[in-house]
C-alpha cells in the first residue's frame, strides 16, 4: 500500500508542476509587434535597403476605376484578402559605394495616417544608417504618404545633408501657393502638405528640380511616368548589368492591378494615362526579367514580374539574410 500511494504522489506531483508550467505559459502576454523594418540586397555592386514606413488600409471596393465591381471581390478573394486592404508604404535607400540615396521618405507624422505609419527613421537607423548620413532624396511624387517623412514634426529636416530631388513638372504642380489658393477643398490637403514639407529645404537651398529622363547620379536614372500625379517619375537603378526599377504609384494594390492593369486609382491625377504608363512598364518589367521595387507592394516591395494571362504575377524577391 504505501509503495502505491508513494506512486500515486509522484504522479500528483508531476501532473500538478505541469499545470503550474502550462499556467505559467499561458500567462505570457502577446507581443503585438510583428514589423519587419528592413530588408537588403545587393545589386551588382550597389546595395538596396529596403525600409518599411508601416501600412495603412486602403478601401479597394471604393477607389477602383476601369474593373467591374465583382472582378475586384474576385481578385481579393482570390489573394484571401477583403476589401480593406492593408497596403505597406515602402521607400528604398541606395548605397552606391560612393553615394547614399534615399527614394521616398515615407509618411513622417504618425498621427496624419495613424500609429501603424511614420517608423521610416527608426527603420533607417535600425538597418545601420542614420538620416544624416543621406546624401540626396529622390521623390517619386509629392503625396503626403511618399514625402512626409522629410520634415519632423517641428518643421526642421529629418535629413539635413540631404539635397532634396523631384521632376520639376511635380514642383510647379505641388509647390505652388496659386494652385493650393484655387485648388478645391478636396485637393488642398495635399498641395498645403507638399509646401509645409518642402519648405525647410527650399530655405536651406537644399532642394532641387530635374526635367524630363535624367541621370542624376552614376548608376541612378529617373525617367518620367506621369499620371498618377502630374510629374510622377520612377528610378531605374543599374549596377554590374543588374538593373532595379524602382516605381513610386505605378500601382496600389498587387492582387487587382497586376492580373488586370486597366484598373486605376480614382485618385490618379490623370485616370487616363497612368493605366497606360503602368502596362507600358509592366510589360517591360516582365519582358526583360529586372528586378523593381514598388511602394505598395507587400514588404520588402522587391520582385520580379512574369507574363500569366491577360496580366502579370508578382514574384517576390526571396528573403534571405547576408549578400
Amino acid at each position: 500500500m504505501s509503495k502505491s500511494y508513494s506512486t500515486i504522489k509522484q504522479c500528483a506531483a508531476a501532473l500538478l508542476a505541469t499545470l503550474m508550467l502550462s499556467s505559467a505559459a499561458a500567462q505570457v502576454p502577446l507581443s503585438g509587434d510583428a514589423t519587419p523594418g528592413w530588408y537588403r540586397m545587393r545589386l551588382g555592386a550597389f546595395e538596396i535597403t529596403a525600409l518599411t514606413d508601416g501600412t495603412l488600409e486602403l478601401p479597394a471596393d471604393k477607389v477602383f476605376m476601369n474593373i467591374a465591381p465583382d472582378r475586384v471581390r474576385a481578385l481579393l478573394a482570390n489573394a484571401y484578402l477583403t476589401k480593406d486592404v492593408q497596403v505597406t508604404v515602402n521607400a528604398f535607400l541606395v548605397n552606391t559605394g560612393k553615394k547614399l540615396v534615399l527614394i521616398d521618405a515615407g509618411t513622417g507624422k504618425s498621427q496624419i495616417f495613424g500609429a501603424k505609419l511614420g517608423k521610416l527613421v527608426t527603420n533607417l537607423r535600425a538597418s545601420g544608417y542614420s538620416p544624416e548620413q543621406v546624401e540626396e532624396i529622390y521623390v517619386t511624387h509629392m503625396h503626403t504618404d511618399h514625402i512626409g517623412g522629410l520634415t519632423a514634426d517641428d518643421g526642421k529636416r529629418n535629413f539635413p545633408n540631404a539635397i532634396v530631388r523631384a521632376n520639376s513638372r511635380e514642383a510647379d504642380f505641388y509647390l505652388s501657393q496659386a494652385k493650393l489658393d484655387a485648388a478645391p477643398a478636396d485637393e488642398k490637403e495635399d498641395l498645403a502638405s507638399a509646401i509645409a514639407t518642402f519648405k525647410p529645404y527650399v530655405a536651406a537651398k537644399r532642394f532641387e528640380t530635374f526635367a524630363g529622363e535624367t541621370q542624376l547620379t552614376p548608376g541612378i536614372r529617373a525617367i518620367p511616368a506621369l499620371g498618377h500625379t502630374p510629374g510622377h517619375t520612377i528610378y531605374a537603378v543599374e549596377s554590374q548589368g543588374e538593373r532595379l526599377v524602382i516605381w513610386g504609384d505605378l500601382l496600389h494594390v498587387a492582387a487587382i492591378q497586376f492580373p488586370q492593369p486597366s484598373a486605376t486609382v480614382r485618385f490618379d491625377w490623370n485616370t487616363n494615362e497612368s493605366p497606360r504608363v503602368r502596362s507600358k512598364n509592366f510589360l517591360d518589367a516582365a519582358s526583360k526579367g529586372y528586378y523593381v521595387a514598388a511602394a505598395h507592394v507587400a514588404f520588402p516591395g522587391i520582385g520580379k514580374l512574369r507574363a500569366a494571362g491577360n496580366g502579370y504575377a508578382w514574384v517576390p524577391i526571396a528573403y534571405i539574410f547576408g549578400n
